[in-house]
């Protein structure tokens, strides 16, 4: 994959820790880079599989194509045999493991002779400055995180010419091994306000449905969103 996979692996690193150190866990947040030398039209959108070595076969490589193709109806595509297709579209993923380290501050109780229910001045079971007492905290612990660094890559080539017309990929972190439940974010986001102009990376956020698949709320870009190239006008996704 021609990326900066680490690059990306360590910002999504970073959101997920953030999101377990604040106890929000509810959103997706899926780094995603574009190039793109689109130019075809609605009516051209007809499109086949392309598949190597070991997708020959595989029932998860046809569970991936399902979402991916329910993706791209929203944006007029359409799955015919390959003789007739115009586009070509293939498909790359994986999942790794890391560990991620953050320092935390250690809690304490200035006025433990006070017992749980607050000092001599009141405000809580520390007193009115807080967890950190007056002074600050009273040291520092490094906790170790397990994260699971999840990618996918869509590709889409002329049939006809084996050009290179589109490269998205996605890359997210979570707390979940599994490929399969971070699937439906990544094609999810991949493929939002398609297509992006050339060089864009930005940032899309999906809300975390209660049953692991993906709610009804908009995919939102981050604020953190920019370009090499000015975007086409994007159209609002389910």
């Amino acid at each position: 994959m021609n990326v900066p996979i680490r690059t990306l692996a360590r910002w999504a690193a970073l959101i997920l820790m953030a999101m377990w150190l604040t106890g929000c866990t509810t959103y997706v947040q899926t780094q995603v880079t574009a190039f793109s030398d689109w130019s075809g039209s609605d009516s051209a959108r007809t499109y086949a599989f392309a598949r190597k070595g070991e997708q020959q076969n595989s029932i998860e490589q046809t569970t991936y194509e399902t979402l991916v193709a329910s993706e791209l109806s929203k944006y007029n595509f359409r799955q015919v045999p390959e003789a007739s297709a115009n586009y070509q579209v293939a498909l790359a993923y994986s999942v790794r493991g890391d560990m991620m380290t953050v320092r935390q501050p250690v809690y304490y109780d200035p006025w433990p002779m006070y017992g749980p229910w607050g000092g001599p001045f009141g405000g809580g079971p520390w007193g009115p400055w807080g967890p950190y007492g007056p002074w600050g905290p009273a040291g520092y612990v490094d906790q170790s995180y397990p994260i699971y660094i999840h990618a996918l890559q869509i590709r889409m080539n002329d049939r006809k010419t084996g050009r290179e017309t589109y490269k998205v990929t996605a890359v997210n972190s979570t707390g979940d091994p599994s490929l399969y439940q971070a699937m439906p974010y990544l094609v999810r986001s991949a493929l939002a306000n398609f297509p992006l102009g050339n060089g864009t990376v930005r940032t899309v956020t999906l809300p975390v449905d209660q049953h692991g698949g993906i709610s009804n709320e908009t995919a939102a870009a981050g604020s953190n969103e920019r370009s090499a190239a000015p975007a086409p006008a994007t159209k609002a996704v389910d």
